[in-house]
């Protein structure tokens, strides 16, 4: 009887013993992100963030780094720059990844400066400039008094919702009739909030009809995107497709998949809507497919002179944030885990000498980004917003680690 109980207990322990390294298999399955190449990263970026604030006057803002190591600038005095709520992102970003309160105010001097910002009707890019700021201010800080500059911000992107398209045009610039552009896959989260946030569901019907829209005429069969589609204002015809920033129309621009795949991804934290989960999925397929080995994607993935075309820093970090995310997402371990893995390579590259610019090398944090390569404008540069998603990374990966 004794003998029994013996090898009952005996089995019941090995039952026990097999389902924990089943566990710790699974678990083991995913990457790691070294702690020291972290703490180092954000003590680099720190050094160069400081010294950008010190250089520049609130309501300046750094764009793009040069030769001569300093920054190419952006102001709200004759028109509203793109990028310019990157910045206050990062101090942001860096009083969230280290609990100091002086990159918090240092965060709300800078924010505050762009208020005025919040009438402009000319721009779809007041997504990137107020939720990079206002945003993350009232995300970390609580600040009850950022919300009625975001809703109005919101209130003056709406007006760029075209019916007839029904999506939003990229603003009233170009030669074109009424474009949308596959970075408004970003800005949408402007009216995802402030729908959220005291504007009615109008606001988020016409990001939810931006999506859509987006996926219908601007995501390829195979997950690719194209840059840009324009329209016939008024019948809602398409008139052209092209990739503007890519090498032609018909190849896929690194950083506008990256839009689409991050854009879809944020999209579905707001919705929860499966369709928005799939779009993702299918650009995030495509991008993490054609990557090369070490995680940084060629500035196109059709460029002709692979693997000597310039590699993108601002496209790596820009997916690695929304790779993290899409991970908690999805359902199917094995693709979870190929997303998370994804992310953590190339942040491990991110943080690498290769990348990671020294004191001496640019004022911003990451190297070797590019802006618009065909007019050999902002290439193999740091640029403010690789800075911004490298930080947003890092504090994603803190958090779901």
């Amino acid at each position: 009887m004794l003998g029994k109980k013996i090898k009952s207990a005996i089995m019941k322990f090995t039952a026990i013993f097999i389902v924990m390294l089943l566990l710790i298999s699974g678990c083991s399955s995913r990457e790691v992100l070294p702690a020291r190449q972290i703490d180092r990263a954000i003590e680099q970026a720190g050094k160069k963030l400081e010294r950008t604030a010190s250089s520049l006057a609130p309501g300046t803002y750094p764009k793009a780094s040069t030769e001569e190591g300093t920054w190419t600038t952006e102001s709200l005095e004759n028109s509203v720059g793109w990028t310019t709520g990157f910045f206050p992102g990062c101090l942001w970003y860096m009083y969230e990844l280290t609990g100091d309160e002086s990159w918090r105010q240092k965060a709300e001097i800078w924010t505050e400066s762009l208020e005025p910002a919040k009438y402009n009707t000319q721009t779809h890019d007041l997504g990137f400039i107020f939720m990079c700021s206002y945003g993350n201010g009232i995300r970390l800080a609580k600040n009850e008094g950022y919300r009625d500059v975001i809703l109005t911000a919101a209130k003056s992107m709406s007006t760029l919702y075209n019916p007839n398209v029904r999506a939003i045009r990229n603003g009233y610039w170009g030669p074109w009739s009424c474009p949308i552009f596959i970075d408004t896959m970003m800005n949408t989260e402007l009216l995802f909030w402030a729908s959220e946030n005291g504007l009615d569901s109008r606001y988020r019907q016409m990001a939810i009809d931006h999506c859509l829209k987006t996926a219908e005429d601007l995501v390829r069969e195979d997950g690719s995107t194209y840059h840009c589609v324009d329209y016939n204002s008024v019948t809602g015809e398409i008139i052209r497709k092209q990739t503007y920033q890519g090498y032609s129309d018909e190849s896929t621009w690194a950083r506008g998949q990256a839009w689409a795949l991050y854009g879809y991804t944020m999209a579905y934290r707001y919705t929860k809507d499966k369709q928005m989960l799939d779009f993702a999925i299918k650009t995030a397929n495509y991008y993490v497919d054609n990557l090369p080995e070490d995680g940084v994607p060629y500035w196109d993935f059709n460029a002709p002179d692979i693997p000597d075309a310039n590699r993108d820093s601002s496209a790596a970090a820009v997916s690695a944030s929304a790779l993290l995310e899409l991970s908690t997402f999805v359902s199917d371990k094995k693709l979870a885990d190929k997303y998370w893995n994804t992310a953590v390579k190339t942040l491990k590259t991110l943080c690498s000498k290769e990348y990671l610019a020294n004191d001496n090398e640019s004022p911003g944090i990451l190297k070797h980004a590019v802006g618009f390569y065909p007019e050999n404008y902002e290439v193999d540069v740091s640029l403010i917003y690789a800075d911004y998603y490298f930080l947003e990374a890092l504090a994603r990966y803190r958090k779901l680690k």
